[in-house]
């Protein structure tokens, strides 16, 4: 899987109530949610991302509840993934249910600037910054958390794999 965009910074300790505020909880459709991702962190948010670019984030990306609705907003939003130095555990599963891909690399999250462009390389484990010509090391996703990306979610791979025919 490769994976390519701008990327977009934001600081350690990202909430799932900055991804995607409580007063939105009220729904669980997608485009809605995507359209108030981040929007307690930066108002305009949504309106200067495009689709593809990439969250680059500091320490414990995804803390606070364990609302499925914050992975969600961000794929919603057009958001190709998250790099993070590391997530809070019950996001990081979260994501890879809904299938939105994330990527541990504490070099990454310090080396990257906001609107780098970079390239991802979940199969061998390099993220590439092609602003700056550096490479960094991820954590490679494992072939089965690829499978349920691919597939646009956990829902979405049982469905299709345990059809009856």
């Amino acid at each position: 899987m490769k994976i390519s965009g701008k990327t977009w910074k934001f600081k350690d300790d990202i909430n799932t109530d900055l991804i995607i505020p409580a007063r939105y909880l009220n729904t669980s459709d997608p485009a809605e949610l995507g359209r108030h991702c981040m929007e307690d962190e930066d108002r305009d948010f949504v309106k200067k991302i495009s689709k593809g670019d990439i969250i680059v984030a500091g320490k414990n990306f995804g803390c606070g509840s364990s609302r499925e609705h914050a992975p969600v907003a961000i794929k919603a939003a057009g958001i190709s993934c998250v790099i993070a130095k590391d997530f809070a555990r019950i996001f990081y599963r979260n994501s890879f249910n809904i299938g939105l891909p994330i990527f541990e690399s504490e070099e990454a999250s310090k080396k990257i600037s906001q609107g780098d462009k970079v390239e991802i390389d979940a199969d061998n484990g390099i993220i590439k910054n092609l602003t700056k010509g550096e490479e960094y090391a991820v954590k490679p996703i494992p072939p089965f958390m690829q499978e349920l990306v691919a597939a646009g979610g956990l829902m979405a791979y049982a469905k299709k794999k345990y059809t009856i025919k």
